[in-house]
Parts: C-alpha cells; sequence; structure tokens
C-alpha cells in the first residue's frame, strides 16, 4: 500500500521546485505569500542578504477570517509598506499554493496599489 502524502507535504515540494529558479535581489526582492486556515502572510524578502524588508499579516493588522477580503487587505498593506520602504518592483513567489482564491487576490490588490511584478 502506498502512503499518501498530506496536502502540505506536497505544497513544499512545490515551492522548492519554484523557489530554485526564483530569487530575491536588491534591486528586485521576492514577494513570497504563506496562507493558514486562519491568517495570511506577505513578506518581501531579499535573498542575497537573507533579509525580510518588509511584512505584512492578517495577523498583526488584527483581521479575523480566513477569507479573500482579508486577503486583499494585506495585500494593500504589503504594497503600501513596499512603497514607504522604496520598493516598487518585486518576484511574486506563490509559495507551492495555487494562484487562486486568496493568494490571487493578495496579489491583485499589491499590484492595483503599485507594486510591479
Amino acid at each position: 500500500m502506498i502512503k499518501k502524502e498530506s496536502k502540505n507535504v506536497s505544497r513544499i515540494e512545490r515551492h522548492a521546485r519554484i523557489r530554485k529558479n526564483l530569487s530575491g535581489t536588491a534591486s528586485m526582492p521576492r514577494l513570497n505569500v504563506f496562507r493558514s486556515n486562519t491568517n495570511i502572510y506577505a513578506q518581501i524578502i531579499d535573498d542575497e542578504t537573507g533579509k525580510t524588508l518588509v511584512s505584512a499579516s492578517s495577523l498583526d493588522m488584527k483581521l479575523k477570517g480566513g477569507n479573500v477580503s482579508v486577503a486583499e487587505k494585506v495585500g494593500e498593506e504589503i504594497a503600501s509598506r513596499a512603497k514607504k520602504a522604496g520598493i516598487t518592483e518585486v518576484v511574486f513567489d506563490r509559495g507551492g499554493y495555487k494562484y487562486h482564491g486568496r493568494v490571487k487576490a493578495l496579489a491583485d490588490k499589491a499590484r492595483e496599489a503599485g507594486l510591479k511584478f
């Protein structure tokens, strides 16, 4: 009998495949998205120095619920914080998740708020 992998193990393997071809630099950092059942997190990372430049999440914004409207608010917030830090262009890292639902909502609102990717 073959043991079935969990969804998260499959996601982590997908993320590893994506990350081997995707990297953030000082001029174009990486916008990483992580979602849990209850929250969504976004970080802008410079992989050359290994530092998080800007971050936003539904947890630190005190938003309840893991839904699309919360993800949109986090997308707007990460874009505004990036602008304050002087970041205009990023590489989008969906974290192994499908580009659908909350991940897509966060990306679309970040684009509308001025981030280019």
